[in-house]
């Protein structure tokens, strides 16, 4: 029981993180397209990102036991645990692609292509949110 209860406590501290996370990415995607909207939008794409992925990493490892040290390699569990669909893994892992380009480099092009993106990322993230948190709290 009381493992049970500390494993709450775990996921629930992640997903608690994760809920404010896109919060503001959804809040920064209601507002009129500009430069700094964009700017704005990806950079808290970046820390909702590492908020979700930190959340199916902490999932995996309480509920299914399984250890994943990367992004991409948790989304690939993620699948192989049903939490998402193949077509969602493909999406976690472009959108890992685009994550790892929002923070390495700086191109306006890229910035733009990214920012296009936004809504299905948002769209994903938000639904590995809500089965993580359905299931476990």
């Amino acid at each position: 029981m009381e493992r049970e209860r500390e494993m709450q406590c775990k996921i629930g501290m992640k997903a608690k993180v994760a809920k404010r996370a896109l919060e503001t990415l959804q809040e920064i995607m209601d507002e009129p397209y500009s430069v700094i909207i964009r700017d704005a939008a990806i950079q808290r794409f970046e820390y909702t990102f590492e908020a979700i992925w930190k959340l199916v990493k902490e999932y995996l490892l309480e509920r299914e036991g399984v250890i994943c040290n990367s992004p991409k390699s948790c989304f690939r569990e993620a699948f192989k645990m049903h939490l998402i669909n193949e077509d969602e893994s493909m999406q976690a892992l472009y959108m890992t692609d685009d994550r790892n380009m929002t923070t390495h480099t700086y191109h306006e092009d890229v910035a733009e292509e990214i920012y296009k993106e936004l809504s299905g990322y948002y769209a994903l993230m938000n639904k590995i949110y809500t089965s993580i948190v359905t299931e476990c709290l």
